[in-house]
């Protein structure tokens, strides 16, 4: 107030009480009402597009769709499109002040798309919060996760928590670099030695969208060939995105990418980085500060801008099954987003997977592989020791190792390290034809056979029928056989018998990277075997029966993934590598090992899931829970007319104290699981009603037992 209106001094701290009331009326009637933060009561609404559709992050199915909201015109220039948003939900219509829905709890979300006019008849609530205006939710990511959900049953709230990471504010705050002028194209270095690795590398760099299935020789060398498919892709100005197992891997990938084009044209994504520095490598890739990425599973949602090739190295490892609802699979993701951006694609492996031959029978990827002699002048030398060579060595009756395996230890130590594969204990026992040791499976839906107690009887795993008169179709044998349980650990034993060798472990609670190239027992669990520097002079491969004894379908395939990447990393046999194989010789993944030959074997093991309807040919779902929940959800479930169901039967019990597998009953717990089989071209029909009857159950309410479905079941016997 100035002294014109009688005051002295300034201000208002002079004036009379009378004159301070008419001050305080006049101030009320002249300033329009102030909106009440989040709620926005009287606040004045957006001129354009004043209604934003929000994904709320509730998780639940039968809320998977969007809500709209009113934008208020103080939240309209930062309420865009992708960007995270507040929102007060679950009010109900009786609460509405002002022509505004009022009451419920705030919850987050993102603002999906603003239109001029809202689908529901009634009062809206207003947006609350706009959290911050970073654009983190692009359309092309909400496509694929749109995609992924209804691939696997799943909601779209629960697969963009897996795509987008947790905020950082300071990460937001901080700048991403300029991005880097495209690299050069690449030598084709060591991609010379496929049929045609040099012309996969000169489509990605002429803008080509090339799709290939690629069986890696053996050696270190694939992470640099990795790395340039990388590089020809950024050459041609284009965004890549690689997808590994582990760190180790990812390591490899990062060093070997830094080596070809040098620091900051390529963004790393782990969670070992921690929250904020992933996030801000996440946000650099969004920005398009960055066009490549490599990464473990999460970064197979990595919102890289004019994606021109993705690629997944080892997809038979159980890390690319992400264990979180919906529990999609790095792989077809990936191929989701193959066909949505219309990329390149790599597949590739020292061994091969069903899904990948699917890949080449089909005639949707190309075979990238070596020829025959490119493969024997990288390959170790392999040898067998079967049963009946057991049983005549004295060697092996008395401390459980053949001769076999101590002379090639004992020749390997005098060039280098020596690696000794031994598998995880815990497997489950089921029966084997006594004479060829092939699986015992049920006649009705070929699931595997169970004996019931100490007698003769036989049940299925899967439909629970019961199996009187089995039979071996392979050789006609009558005589069954319990597959073998598990393995003891021989560090002790080979520690005894060479004092004078130090002897190292790699396995869950220590993993080893790399090792020197002095002599060494290396004693590891599969999947756990670190590098050795120059290779290993030899390895063994222990008690195959504990892997090829397993009670799973992939039990012959991911024994054989398991050995040929531990005999990946041995010397090649014109140098001397030497890997020996503790199993019967004549069974397939064993001849494939010594053949060296994984296409072939997964090309037979193909031919024979399509004769007897076994994923990949058909497709698969399994929902587990108490039995009467189980019962109940299959006679609601509207299936497709196709749809077989198998089952359901007894889940095994989880022992209390022990931890729980993802998806298994809580300790104590007896569960049932049911399979559900369609043939192929009914996929997406399967998970559309499987997601219906869920969303339907949940709709109900509280007092719904709970029942978990799950697409693509990785363990079904």
């Amino acid at each position: 107030m100035s002294s014109e209106n009688g005051t002295e001094g300034g201000g208002a701290e002079g004036a009379s009480p009378e004159q301070l009331a008419l001050i305080r009326e006049t101030v009320r009637q002249a300033r329009t009402p102030r909106a009440k933060p989040r709620t926005w009561r009287g606040a004045k609404l957006a001129e354009r597009l004043p209604v934003a559709r929000v994904l709320v992050d509730k998780g639940v199915l039968h809320l998977d769709r969007y809500f709209d909201y009113a934008v208020p015109e103080e939240l309209d220039a930062d309420a865009q499109p992708g960007v995270r948003v507040r929102v007060r939900f679950g009010a109900g219509r009786h609460r509405v002040r002002e022509g505004r829905r009022e009451g419920g709890g705030l919850i987050d979300g993102f603002l999906v798309e603003r239109v001029a006019e809202s689908d529901y008849s009634g009062p809206l609530a207003a947006l609350a919060q706009v959290v911050s205006p970073e654009r983190v939710l692009s359309e092309e990511l909400l496509g694929l996760a749109r995609a992924v959900a209804d691939r696997y049953a799943g909601g779209l709230a629960d697969v963009i928590q897996l795509a987008v990471p947790p905020r950082s504010a300071r990460a937001e705050q901080r700048p991403s670099p300029e991005p880097l002028p495209p690299p050069g194209k690449p030598e084709a270095g060591s991609w010379g030695r496929y049929e045609r690795g040099p012309g996969f590398l000169d489509a990605l760099a002429s803008g080509g969208a090339p799709r290939a299935v690629w069986n890696a020789l053996p050696g270190p060398e694939w992470s640099e060939e990795l790395a340039r498919a990388v590089v020809a892709t950024l050459a041609s100005g284009r965004g890549a995105l690689v997808v590994l197992p582990d760190g180790r891997a990812v390591a490899r990938v990062d060093a070997a990418l830094t080596s070809l084009m040098g620091e900051g044209r390529h963004a790393v994504l782990t969670a070992d980085a921690g929250p904020e520095k992933r996030y801000r490598e996440w946000l650099a890739v969004r920005r398009g500060s960055v066009r490549a990425v490599v990464g473990t599973r999460a970064a197979m949602f990595a919102p890289v801008q004019d994606l021109g090739l993705v690629a997944l190295w080892d997809d038979g490892d159980d890390s690319h099954s992400e264990q979180h609802a919906p529990q999609p699979h790095a792989r077809e993701v990936l191929l989701l987003r193959a066909a949505q951006d219309k990329c390149g694609f790599l597949l590739g492996s020292w061994s091969c997977t069903v899904e990948a031959a699917q890949l080449v029978e089909s005639g949707w990827a190309r075979p990238l592989v070596a020829g025959r002699e490119q493969v024997r002048g990288a390959a170790p030398l392999v040898r067998t020791v079967g049963d009946g060579d057991l049983a005549r060595d004295e060697a092996a009756r008395a401390a459980r190792l053949p001769t076999l395996a101590w002379q090639a230890v004992r020749e390997g130590l005098r060039h280098g390290p020596v690696l000794v594969q031994v598998p995880r204990r815990g497997y489950v026992p089921r029966m084997a034809c006594a004479n060829c040791r092939a699986p015992a499976r049920c006649r009705h839906c070929s699931g595997p056979l169970e004996a019931q107690g100490s007698g003769a009887d036989l049940k299925c795993g899967w439909c629970g029928r019961d199996e009187g008169a089995w039979h071996c179709p392979e050789c006609g044998g009558f005589r069954l056989r319990a597959q073998v349980v598990g393995a003891r650990r021989t560090a002790e034993e080979l520690g005894r018998a060479f004092p004078a060798v130090p002897v190292r472990t790699s396995g869950r609670e220590h993993v080893l990277d790399t090792v020197p190239g002095t002599p060494a027992l290396v004693v590891s669990t599969p999947g756990a075997e670190p590098v050795a520097e120059g290779g290993y002079a030899a390895a063994l491969l222990l008690d195959g029966w504990a892997m090829l004894g397993r009670p799973d379908l992939r039990a012959g395939e991911d024994a054989l993934r398991r050995w040929i990447a531990a005999a990946s990393l041995v010397r090649p046999q014109g140098a001397g590598g030497t890997v020996v194989v503790v199993a019967e010789p004549t069974l397939r993944p064993v001849q494939a090992l010594v053949r060296w030959d994984p296409v072939g074997h997964a090309v037979r093991e193909l031919g024979e899931r399509a004769e007897l309807g076994f994923p990949p040919v058909s497709r698969m779902a399994a929902v587990s829970g108490p039995g009467e929940a189980v019962a109940e959800f299959l006679r609601t479930a509207e299936l497709p007319r196709d749809a077989e169901v198998l089952g359901p039967v007894p889940v095994a019990v989880t022992a209390v104290g022990r931890p729980r597998r993802v998806g298994g009953p809580p300790p104590g717990e007896q569960w049932d699981r049911a399979l559900i089989r369609v043939p192929p071209g009914s996929g997406a029909a399967l998970a559309a009603a499987l997601k219906a009857a869920q969303a339907a159950r949940m709709a109900r309410g509280a007092n719904e037992v709970a029942v978990r479905v799950r697409i693509d079941p990785p363990d079904i016997g």
